[in-house]
């Protein structure tokens, strides 16, 4: 495995933040609300509105990023914006940065349940977010770039339950 680092994303990441989006697709997945092309100006308006916006290294390189959304202390955060570099997926670098925003969730900002969301066709994501202990709790209509019908499935971990795949593993 290769050494990952995670650090509060800044203004200077910008460029390698937009680089990790190649496709009106992708960019619908990770921020629905987004115009394809990512444009530093609409990551400045994610960085007034966000919170704990990290980026993850490799090699000294961002390879992910993720925040957190709609933060209500004591009571829930979202997770969102989880993008990791199309060439190393799959090689559990969005594994680990969630676990980081889960930690970041519980630990730091000492949230009870944390949410997040995904479209029913990035299979990968919600297969990862079922096996981190997140289920569903709700299921909303959208339409993708195209126009087409597009399910969001929103999906929630409480902290007092098995995280990471533990239920699985026991």
């Amino acid at each position: 495995m290769f050494a990952i680092r995670f650090r509060p994303a800044g203004r200077e990441d910008f460029s390698a933040i937009v680089g990790l989006i190649d496709s009106a697709e992708e960019l619908f997945r990770v921020y629905p609300s987004g115009r394809f092309p990512l444009t530093v100006d609409q990551l400045e308006h994610l960085f007034a509105v966000r919170r704990e916006l990290t980026v993850v290294e490799v090699e000294n390189k961002v390879v992910g990023f993720a925040n957190y959304y709609n933060v209500e202390e004591g009571v829930r955060g979202f997770i969102g914006n989880v993008v990791v570099a199309s060439s190393l997926r799959g090689r559990g670098v969005g594994r680990r940065l969630l676990q980081h925003m889960v930690r970041v969730g519980f630990d730091r900002l000492k949230l009870p349940e944390l949410c997040i969301s995904v479209f029913t066709s990035n299979t990968p994501a919600f297969l990862l977010y079922t096996d981190m202990g997140f289920s569903p709790y709700r299921l909303e209509s959208r339409r993708d770039p195209g126009g087409e019908h597009a399910a969001l499935i929103h999906m929630k971990l409480r902290a007092n339950q098995p995280s990471d795949g533990e239920n699985k593993r026991r």
